[in-house]
């Protein structure tokens, strides 16, 4: 197959541990022509969706994972299928890449995920459809009604819904001498809506990645357990990444939303879960194949492989 992922510059990949590179370094063990591309080069023009692109070879070591060949612009509609995976933030040149590339699938482009389906699940927010997998949460813009979620809730996580990697999270207490500021500064006064959600403790234990392929689950997740004195479960935060059985709970979850989002066109996502409770349902780009491959020998990558060729396929 002739495979294309929409990507960060390569340069800026961490290939030890980037799932995009798995996903290319398995396709290429599979034979597949791999191709990259950047999300600005994606364009409509003479009624066609097309990008410009450049045909890569992946190599094993980290430090020099790739080699570039010949370059070329085309229709979306040229490769067995595009894998989206650029990184949020979720702003305004992102949905118009989604914009894209809904108009590439109406062409007959093969996407992964759906375009529609990224666009539609922002990753905080998407948790509002499984409500009773959720701790008490509030999204809002007014100050006023954070202020009485930490009034009743006493220790609570305030979050904006456009980023990633633990950027823009504050755990605030009903005594916290900051607090105001805090509400102030993440809601900037009332023009930007945010997440709070009652502070689950076991994150202690770890934020668990879940990964689920087509629907399926992962049989091992990724417990990012925060660094002394953090509160946030993020590899970017400085995070430790421990690979686990998934628990029943996990399997619970992924059974209920498993066939939804898979039916929606979300190839891969990945839930994140502390404790009992499911707290986001990412699609953008979820991560964490290379640490569970590497901890645990199961083949993450060519799982969704499997998946991706299946789909392609039909």
């Amino acid at each position: 197959m002739k495979l294309l992922f929409i990507i960060d510059p390569p340069e800026s990949l961490k290939a030890y541990k980037d799932t995009s590179v798995a996903m290319m370094r398995a396709a290429q063990a599979r034979n597949h022509q791999v191709f990259v591309c950047e999300q600005p080069t994606l364009h409509w023009s003479k009624n066609r969706v097309a990008a410009s692109a450049q045909r890569i070879s992946l190599a094993d070591n980290d430090e020099d994972w790739y080699r570039p060949h010949e370059h070329e612009s085309g229709p979306l509609t040229g490769y067995d299928a595009v894998i989206m995976r650029k990184d949020p933030p979720f702003d305004l040149e992102y949905v118009a890449s989604t914009w894209l590339l809904s108009a590439a699938v109406r062409e007959g482009a093969r996407i992964f995920n759906a375009p529609d389906a990224i666009r539609d699940h922002n990753e905080k927010l998407a948790i509002a459809e499984f409500g009773r997998f959720v701790a008490p949460t509030l999204v809002t813009r007014e100050a006023s009604r954070i202020q009485s979620f930490i009034d009743e809730h006493a220790d609570v996580v305030v979050k904006r819904l456009d980023v990633m990697g633990g950027e823009n999270i504050f755990r605030v207490r009903r005594d916290d001498p900051n607090r105001n500021v805090i509400v102030e500064v993440m809601s900037q006064g009332g023009a930007r809506t945010v997440m709070a959600q009652r502070y689950i403790p076991e994150i202690a234990e770890g934020d668990k990645r879940v990964l689920l392929i087509d629907g399926e689950v992962v049989p091992h997740c990724l417990a990012r357990i925060p660094k002394a004195g953090e509160s946030r479960g993020n590899l970017a935060a400085g995070a430790r990444g421990v690979a686990q059985p998934v628990t029943a709970r996990h399997r619970e979850i992924a059974a209920a939303l498993g066939p939804v989002l898979a039916g929606r066109g979300l190839l891969l996502v990945g839930l994140d879960v502390i404790g009992d409770w499911l707290t986001e349902v990412n699609v953008t780009s979820p991560t964490c194949f290379r640490e569970i491959q590497d901890q645990t020998g199961f083949d993450v990558a060519g799982m969704f492989l499997d998946a991706l060729e299946e789909k392609a396929s039909r």
